[in-house]
C-alpha cells in the first residue's frame, strides 16, 4: 500500500495483531532479517550500531529490541554497558540476553534522562503516535545523550513490490493487483528526519545501498511470506498470492540466472 490509509495505519500498529501474531516469536521477523543475506555490499548493522555508540557509556535502552539482534551485539562488544531491552511482544523476548521488559515507546517505563543512549531500529513506523513516541525517547535520553533509530527508504525493494501486484493481479484475474501492505512507510528513510528533527536538533541519516541477489525462490518467498499477520490486508487470497510469486520468482531465475532487489534502508543519528 502507498496511500497510507487509516485502514494501513491500525493495521501496522494495531498493538493486539503486533504482540499476538506479528511478533509472537521471531520467526517471521528472522525471515525479513535473512533475506540480507544475499545483499552486497553486506552492511553489519550491528556493527555501525555498535560504532556510533563508541564514545557511549553507562546505560544503552533497545526500545523495540525484537529478537535481541543488537543486544546480542552489544553484549559482545561492549560488556561495560548497561543494556536494558523492551518490546510490546512478550513472545520474542524469550531468547534476549539480559534485562528486558515489556513495553510501549509511547509510554516507556523509565525515568526522565535515565539513559546515556537509546536504540529505535525498525519500529518506530509500528507506533500508533509516531511525534509522541519520539517525545518519550527523547525524554528518557539524558541531554547529552544519542538516539539512534533506523527505517526503509520509500524506494525499498520496489522489485518485491512489482511482483506482489504482478502475483496479486494473476490470482485475481486483473492484471495488476493491490499493493502489499508497507510497513515502513509512515516513518520511511525520507520522512523520519522530520519527526526526528522536532526533538533533536542534529539528525544524520546514514544511508545504506545495496542489491540481493537470489539465484533460488525461497528466500524470497520467506520473506513474503513473513507477513501473514497482516494477510488480512492484502484484498486477495494471501497464500494463492505468495505461491503464485513463487512460480514467478522460478521462471524468472530460470530465464535469467538471477532475481535482484534493490534496496535502501538508513540508520538515523540523532543529538541535541
Amino acid at each position: 500500500m502507498t496511500d497510507l490509509s487509516a485502514a494501513h495505519d491500525a493495521a501496522v500498529t494495531d498493538r493486539d495483531r503486533l504482540a499476538g501474531s506479528a511478533y509472537n516469536g521471531d520467526r517471521d521477523l528472522a525471515a525479513r532479517q535473512s533475506l540480507y543475506r544475499w545483499q552486497t555490499p553486506r552492511h553489519d548493522l550491528p556493527g555501525i550500531v555498535a560504532e556510533q555508540l563508541s564514545a557511549v557509556r553507562g546505560r544503552v535502552v533497545d526500545v523495540g529490541c525484537g529478537n535481541g539482534k543488537f543486544i546480542k551485539r552489544l553484549r559482545q562488544d561492549r560488556s561495560d554497558l548497561e543494556l536494558l531491552g523492551l518490546d510490546i511482544a512478550p513472545g520474542i523476548l524469550a531468547d534476549v540476553p539480559g534485562a528486558v521488559a515489556v513495553a510501549d515507546v509511547a509510554r516507556l517505563p523509565l525515568a526522565t534522562a535515565s539513559v546515556d543512549a537509546a536504540l529505535a531500529l525498525h519500529m518506530l513506523y509500528h507506533a500508533s503516535d509516531i511525534a509522541q513516541a519520539v517525545r518519550e525517547l527523547s525524554r528518557v535520553v539524558t541531554a547529552d545523550g544519542l538516539l539512534l533509530a533506523s527505517t526503509n527508504s520509500d524506494r525499498d525493494k520496489a522489485e518485491l513490490d512489482e511482483l506482489w501486484v504482478r502475483a496479486a493481479g494473476d490470482i485475481l484475474g486483473t492484471g495488476r493487483g493491490p499493493a502489499r501492505i508497507s510497513l515502513s512507510a509512515r516513518f520511511s528513510l525520507e520522512k523520519a528526519p522530520a519527526f526526528l528533527g522536532e526533538e533533536f536538533g542534529r539528525v544524520e541519516t546514514i544511508e545504506l545501498p545495496g542489491t540481493i541477489t537470489v539465484r533460488d525462490a525461497g528466500p524470497v518467498v520467506a520473506h513474503m511470506a513473513s507477513y501473514q499477520a497482516w494477510a488480512d490486508q492484502h484484498d486477495v487470497p494471501f497464500e494463492a498470492t505468495i505461491e503464485r510469486a513463487r512460480t514467478i520468482l522460478e521462471e524468472h531465475i530460470a530465464r535469467h540466472g538471477a532475481f535482484e532487489i534493490h534496496c535502501l534502508g538508513g540508520i538515523l543519528v540523532c543529538r541535541r
